[in-house]
């Protein structure tokens, strides 16, 4: 697939968003706008992932260890035919198999996830699981960088980088921002890219939002023996919607109804952009 492409998915995975969030009228747009291209990238280009073999044995698996940002794991599954990008709009609805944070009931999800730094535990024991049963499947998990303030994050991370488990790539998602405010204000990681390599981690430092810096990071990381890898990527959060870009306010927030009117347009006109694009 080529950059246009994976553009217009991840304008299609961004509307996907502030409908669901939107018609739920509640959730967290913020993060899952920040991580909509690596979403998209992953399930469109990276992943062995087969949506009419959902749980087939040797597929890549993927964690979304900060569960809060479902509504961007949901419309990228949605839009890579895991289930009807329609039911987007039951989000956190009774008797949806939607909720806010991810279950196993939803094809395509290998984690139920959403308590901060357990999912990067869970995927360190995929991997170590696919090392012992001598399987090649590649696990991967998301992080928010408000996320690895959690002590957790730091004992399976110990844990993998002794284990040399070449088959995780760790990403985290460093858009600034988490609920109180700046990360650097509330408890700063930084360096990230120092600490995971204190932990023996190969770490790449990545724009989110290039298409071909993605696609040179992961192969960086697949071409890594010996040692797990940690994909730090700088993004924007709430990337694609005007008013929500780079504002800590919009984390756990859904639009109301003008809000949604100018977010809508504003991806509509990204997308009329890139239609264009594609007719040149």
């Amino acid at each position: 697939m080529n950059n246009l492409e994976l553009q217009k998915r991840a304008n299609d995975v961004r509307i996907g968003i502030v409908k669901a969030v939107h018609s739920a009228k509640a959730g967290h747009p913020g993060g899952s706008l920040s991580a909509a291209d690596v979403f998209t990238y992953l399930y469109f280009e990276e992943m062995n992932i087969d949506p009419q073999n959902p749980d087939m044995e040797d597929r890549d698996r993927f964690v979304l260890s900060k569960g809060h940002t479902a509504p961007g794991l949901y419309a990228t599954l949605a839009h890579r035919g895991f289930f009807p990008v329609e039911d987007l709009t039951t989000l956190r609805k009774l008797g949806s198999y939607l909720q806010g944070h991810p279950t196993i009931q939803v094809p395509g999800v290998d984690m139920a996830s959403g308590s901060l730094g357990q999912g990067i535990s869970a995927a360190v024991g995929m991997a170590l699981g696919a090392k012992m049963d001598g399987k090649d499947f590649r696990v991967y998990t998301l992080l928010g960088d408000g996320e690895i303030q959690e002590g957790q994050v730091w004992e399976a991370a110990m844990f993998a980088g002794h284990r040399k488990l070449d088959n995780l790539c760790v990403i985290v998602d460093n858009n600034g921002l988490q609920i109180d405010g700046a990360v650097a204000d509330v408890c700063s990681p930084y360096p990230i890219d120092e600490k995971f390599k204190a932990f023996n981690f190969h770490t790449i430092n990545v724009d989110a939002h290039d298409f071909d810096a993605l696609r040179a990071a992961f192969a960086e990381a697949k071409n890594t023996k010996g040692m797990p890898t940690c994909i730090v990527m700088h993004s924007v959060k709430g990337k694609g919607v005007s008013f929500m870009e780079g504002v800590a306010d919009w984390h756990g927030k859904a639009p109301n109804d003008d809000e949604f009117a100018v977010a809508m347009a504003d991806l509509e006109k990204i997308g009329a952009e890139l239609e264009k694009a594609g007719e040149a």
